[in-house]
């Protein structure tokens, strides 16, 4: 569970203990733990901070309300309501947060990690969306400022000039990108030539595993991108 920070808002100590000591096994990091709706939204608007593990009966509180002050202002954290009652006012009144799941107390281990392995995905997927990825498709994504290459959130690797090339295909997406400016980008104190472009491209095609790039003969290569 890497780079996943989370808070923990708990009022009981010891199940508060138990699931930080979870929570640190699975590789999370535990920004804070906390059992007061204030202290709550304090600590989520000043760290950084992408998951809540909040419990809807406080007694110093509401974990609602303090979820709902907390997304007005970070939309993109993510929720897991923890609760003892789930009685229907306060389920109905939950949905406004948009929580990922809700737990009902005692929960298992189980419950918890398969839990938080959504809350995984689903931030995943927000980085994609609000970052410097782009989507190529349903399984690719490119990052455009580290040049890293993702299948379903897992680094594909690449060389320098496969992933120079993917930066400047995708810079040039859906449009023509000929073989004169790949060689002046990916090779400009050196001559090059037809084969040695072409062995790129098949390289980089072989890593995509789809027919995303088109070749243009003589002329050069499209990223085809259905957006």
């Amino acid at each position: 569970m890497e780079n996943l920070n989370v808070l923990i808002v708990e009022d009981e100590s010891i199940v508060a203990l138990e699931i930080e000591e979870f929570l640190l096994t699975i590789g999370c990091n535990v920004v804070g733990t906390c059992a007061d709706e204030k202290e709550a939204i304090n600590l989520a608007l000043q760290k950084d901070i992408n998951l809540i593990l909040m419990d809807i009966y406080l007694n110093s509180g509401n974990g609602i309300e303090a979820t709902i002050k907390i997304k007005e202002q970070k939309q993109n954290i993510k929720i897991i309501f923890l609760t003892a009652n789930s009685d229907e006012y306060n389920l109905e009144r939950a949905t406004l947060a948009e929580p990922i799941a809700y737990l009902t107390k005692p929960f298992n281990r189980q419950e918890l990690l398969a839990a938080i392995k959504l809350a995984q995905v689903k931030i995943s997927k927000d980085k994609i969306q609000n970052s410097s990825y782009i989507k190529l498709n349903d399984k690719f994504s490119f990052d455009i400022n580290s040049k890293l290459l993702y299948k379903e959130q897992k680094i594909i690797n690449l060389t320098k000039k496969e992933s120079h090339l993917l930066a400047l295909l995708v810079e040039h997406k859906n449009s023509l990108l000929d073989n004169y400016t790949i060689e002046n980008e990916l090779w400009p104190f050196k001559e090059s030539n037809p084969n040695t472009i072409r062995t790129l491209v098949s390289r980089l095609k072989k890593k995509l595993d789809c027919n995303l790039i088109e070749t243009i003969p003589a002329r050069g290569y499209i990223l085809r991108l259905n957006y």
